[in-house]
C-alpha cells in the first residue's frame, strides 16, 4: 500500500495516464458530467471530499499550466473563487460563462467528481509538463 500522496488506485492510476495538454476536470456533485472521459467518482456524501481538499490534492500530484473556471463563481461562491485565485493567480485562470466550461469539459481525459454542494465549485486543468 502507498506510503501517501494520493490513496484512490482509480484516482492514482487515471493521473499516471495524463500527458501534456490533457484536461482534467474537477466538479462538484451538480456539474453535468459529460460522456467520453473516464470519471472517478469520490463522493461519498455531500460536502465530503470538499472541492478544496480535491483541488489542492491534486495540485499537489499534476503539473498545471492552466486552468479555467465559470465567470459565475465570483459572486455565486466567493470561497472557491479565493481558492482559485490563490492556486492560479492572474492569467493562470481564465473564466468564461458557465455553459462554456460545460462544453469545454467534454474534451476532458479525467473527470474527478467531489461532495461540494455549493455552486460553481468547478475547475478544468490543463497538464503541463514536469521537465
Amino acid at each position: 500500500m502507498k506510503r501517501g500522496g494520493i490513496l484512490n488506485r482509480h484516482l492514482a492510476g487515471a493521473l499516471a495516464e495524463l500527458g501534456h495538454g490533457d484536461g482534467v476536470l474537477i466538479c462538484d456533485a451538480g456539474m453535468p458530467i459529460p460522456a467520453g472521459p473516464r470519471v472517478v467518482d469520490l463522493a461519498f456524501r455531500a460536502g465530503v471530499p470538499s472541492f478544496a481538499e480535491v483541488v489542492e490534492g491534486l495540485l499537489a500530484e499534476l503539473v498545471v499550466e492552466g486552468a479555467t473556471a465559470a465567470t459565475e463563481v465570483r459572486e455565486a461562491n466567493p470561497g472557491a473563487a479565493k481558492l482559485l485565485d490563490g492556486h492560479f493567480p492572474g492569467p493562470g485562470l481564465t473564466l468564461v460563462p458557465h455553459e462554456r466550461l460545460k462544453e469545454l469539459s467534454a474534451g476532458a481525459r479525467l473527470v474527478v467528481r467531489t461532495g461540494e454542494a455549493r455552486p460553481y465549485a468547478n475547475v478544468l486543468l490543463r497538464c503541463g509538463v514536469f521537465f
